[in-house]
């Protein structure tokens, strides 16, 4: 997630304001969701949502894809953020174990990283529902892409 701006090293700024994060990541599939990004750092990333039948799969419970795509997205900040102006971070693996079902109410998520390396992180999704029970649990393994022109700066 960035800004606009490029830094005096030539890539760009990342933003770490909750509402400049939700409304960049608005225009796509975030916004479809309705994700609302509450905090943006390098240490942790946090975001709600609430399920409506737009999320649900044809038994009426929120779709699969739905906690896949929280779960990607909140760790692909938080590395991206981690990461900063050295270059940015692509997915290579998301696993995610559903454990309750949901149909309705607000559901929130954090996002922490477990290991953060110099070719990669990983990153842990906590998913829960307004009763403070756990829905669903993910990990996003993601490479750093590190841009060379920043290397020596």
């Amino acid at each position: 997630m960035t800004d606009q701006e490029p830094t005096s090293t030539g890539g760009p700024t990342v933003s770490t304001d909750p509402a400049v994060v939700t409304e960049l990541c608005g225009r796509g599939f975030d916004g479809a969701i309705g994700l609302v990004y509450t905090e943006v750092t390098a240490d942790r990333v946090r975001a709600e949502w609430t399920v409506t039948p737009s999320l649900h799969q044809p038994a009426g419970i929120m779709h699969g894809g739905v906690l896949c795509s929280v779960v990607e997205s909140l760790a692909s900040l938080g590395a991206t953020a981690w990461l900063g102006e050295r270059g940015h971070v692509v997915g290579v693996n998301n696993n995610t174990d559903f454990l309750r079902a949901s149909r309705t109410g607000r559901l929130s998520a954090e996002a922490v990283p477990v290991h953060r390396g110099r070719t990669q992180q990983l990153w842990q999704v906590d998913i829960s529902n307004d009763a403070g029970k756990l829905v669903a649990q993910g990990k996003v393994r993601l490479a750093n892409i590190v841009d060379t022109a920043t290397l020596g700066h």
